[in-house]
């Protein structure tokens, strides 16, 4: 797995994050994939500005967390009347992290977030630390080197991967692996489009509209039913035993 120095700007993250949100459909498809694995307590590693944190409004405790100072203040005003949404900015890898077991955390959500991570691999131990026994993670990443592109590089990524690449480091971490599998079929030759032949910097609001209205709803469905052989993205239940 090639290793990239990470660089992107505040900027650039809020203003993809804000294109992003026209993809309601797709976050509600993350949502249902997550939700059956997610307890009541739930940690947001990566909450930027809440696109998948509000999906999250019926669990007893949302604590979110970022590393953008711009993204938690927005977060923050985004869930400003829910009493049970705590936002902080917290670098996943500061040994203050492990502070958080505080909240009594019975599970943690990582959506497309653990690619921009220099030490994924602490991380990982990091989010071991704070669960109890049973608790569980569930991890969304990029999926496949050969997409990296310069959307990849501009959102920071340092990585993309595979599904021996994640299982490697979930158990390296000390989890056990209860669901790993790709998702995202057509986004998959979507990216790959996008990064060798249009060579797009940014992603298109255009793309994002027609995606979300004309391929989600479908597949959605067919993934329901049958795991695909490849993916933009991979889904992963990681579980403390």
């Amino acid at each position: 797995m090639e290793m990239r120095q990470a660089t992107t700007t505040t900027e650039y993250t809020i203003a993809d994050q804000q294109r992003m949100q026209a993809a309601q459909r797709y976050f509600q498809w993350q949502a249902r994939l997550a939700e059956a694995e997610l307890g009541a307590r739930v940690l947001e590693v990566g909450c930027g500005v809440g696109n998948f944190s509000e999906h999250l409004q019926y669990r007893q405790q949302v604590v979110g967390i970022d590393v953008d100072e711009n993204c938690v203040a927005r977060w923050k005003e985004r869930f400003a009347n829910r009493g049970h949404y705590s936002g902080f900015l917290l670098n996943a890898e500061s040994p203050e992290f492990r502070e958080l077991k505080r909240y009594a955390i019975d599970s943690i959500v990582c959506v497309n977030v653990l690619e921009h991570i220099d030490n994924h691999e602490l991380v990982l131990r990091q989010m071991w630390d704070v669960l109890p026994t049973g608790g569980r993670v569930v991890l969304m990443v990029p999926a496949f080197e050969a997409l990296y592109g310069e959307i990849d590089a501009r959102l920071g990524h340092y990585r993309r991967y595979t599904r021996a690449s994640l299982a490697a480091i979930a158990e390296s971490a000390g989890f056990g692996i209860r669901r790993l599998k790709y998702m995202n079929f057509v986004g998959f030759f979507g990216w790959w489009a996008n990064a060798k032949i249009f060579k797009r910097s940014e992603h298109s609001e255009l793309q994002i509209a027609l995606f979300d209205s004309c391929i989600v709803p479908v597949q959605s469905r067919l993934e329901h039913w049958i795991s695909p052989p490849v993916g933009q993205s991979l889904i992963a239940t990681l579980e403390k035993d």
